[in-house]
């Protein structure tokens, strides 16, 4: 039985799924937290977050790196630790730095900083000679105001250190620019109380669809999954509205998106001990980086790949931060298709009713917000009033069928 630190976690999909890999895997772990109440308050009432039935629950100050490594390897010495891990994106660095200090499995810090860091990743990929988007780093606002003019409107607006999508956005001209600036000045420390870096990142946008790569890097070899389509929404926002795997593409299209995320993980240094998520445009040049994530997917795309191939990539997760081969063996789970569709709310107010959603073998999950809950209007990918999933045992139908479940749902949504 192996012994991981868990330090801090998301709490909705993967921080339930990470846990659940690591008992199902016969192993145990420590989980180590600044804030216990963030867990304890996402649970439902009268259950407990997964992650608390840990072996022991320890609570220290996840946000000062160095004193948390040194605190770690106090813990090491009395628990012994045979690896650790986060789901959270915001403690993928210090897990890293956690990790190269104990001499346990991981990739090499620097890496995982330069994937954690869009302008970093960037320069990575430029300096490795693979084409991307035009795109410029300011922190004031007449070097944004200049550096937009000569990217040319329009273009994409983006925090270097937020996900989910938070304060991503589409901008037309220096009005929207200026609105954009200000709004991301306005939000200067994350959910996680880290205070953020105040650069701005403009890139060139980009035309096309995009479609995600999921890979298992091990013992130095990259393995690619499979690619999962992406479907986009919330202008002037880019909110993820859905997802299908594997991704409805023509071979070469599949080939050039898988090449395309192996040059970027073996220029970032990601060749070892890591489950990436490698988001590309699909562009009329030909595909593009839009940035590498050093950890498995969210929203569910990690459920959608193993309902169709069997593989489970949280469990992956867990063995490659383990030192140990993963099982990326396929199976045979009678789908040819899976798909997810968000209800992604589009006022502020109280959800009052929502339509009536019928049933089906195809159905997979369902997960949609109780009339009473407080509603905003999305501008992440954070805001969701729940999710529907479903397969198809055929084809390419999953999305379809999601499509057509969620516009009932739809149908009947109030929102006052």
């Amino acid at each position: 039985m192996a012994h991981l630190l868990v330090v801090e976690s998301w709490v909705g999909s993967m921080g339930r799924l990470l846990p659940r890999a690591i008992r199902e895997g016969g192993n145990e772990f420590t989980f180590l937290t600044r804030d216990l109440h963030h867990y304890l308050r996402s649970a439902p009432e009268g259950t407990a977050h997964p992650l608390l039935g840990a072996r022991h629950v320890i609570t220290a100050d996840t946000n000062d790196t160095e004193a948390l490594t040194a605190e770690v390897e106090r813990l090491h010495t009395v628990l012994g630790f045979d690896g650790v891990i986060t789901s959270c994106d915001y403690y993928l660095p210090t897990v890293a730095r956690i990790a190269a200090r104990l001499g346990l499995p991981g990739p090499g810090p620097e890496a995982v900083e330069n994937a954690c860091r869009k302008d970093a990743t960037r320069r990575v990929l430029a300096d490795a000679g693979l084409p991307g988007p035009r795109f410029a780093l300011h922190e004031e606002w007449a070097d944004l105001a200049r550096a937009a003019r000569e990217i040319g409107y329009p273009l994409v607006v983006k925090p270097v250190d937020l996900c989910a999508g938070m304060y991503v956005r589409r901008v037309d001209d220096e009005a929207q620019l200026a609105e954009a600036v200000r709004a991301l000045a306005d939000f200067p420390v994350n959910a996680r109380g880290q205070r953020r870096e105040p650069a701005v990142l403009l890139e060139e946008l980009l035309d096309g669809p995009e479609v995600s790569i999921e890979t298992v890097s091990y013992a130095g070899a990259v393995h690619v999954i499979g690619v999962t389509d992406k479907s986009i929404g919330g202008a002037p926002a880019f909110i993820e509205t859905g997802h299908m795997f594997p991704a409805d593409l023509t071979s070469a299209d599949t080939e050039a998106a898988e090449q395309t995320a192996l040059a970027a993980l073996k220029a970032l240094g990601l060749t070892d001990g890591v489950v990436a998520h490698t988001e590309i445009k699909l562009t009329s040049a030909g595909p593009r980086v839009v940035e590498v994530n050093p950890r498995p997917a969210g929203n569910r795309i990690t459920e959608l790949v193993r309902h169709v191939t069997g593989i489970d990539l949280a469990a992956a997760f867990v063995d490659v931060a383990l030192g140990r081969r993963p099982d990326l063996r396929r199976t045979d789970t009678g789908l040819r298709s899976a798909a997810i569709g968000f209800l992604v709310p589009e006022r502020t107010g109280t959800l009052e009713a929502l339509g009536q959603l019928s049933d089906g073998e195809d159905v997979l999950e369902v997960q949609l917000a109780e009339p009473g809950k407080a509603v905003k209007a999305a501008g992440s990918n954070n805001e969701y009033l729940g999710h529907v999933m479903a397969g198809d045992p055929d084809g390419l139908g999953a999305r379809d069928r999601v499509e057509g479940l969620l516009a009932a749902v739809r149908t009947g949504l109030v929102v006052r």
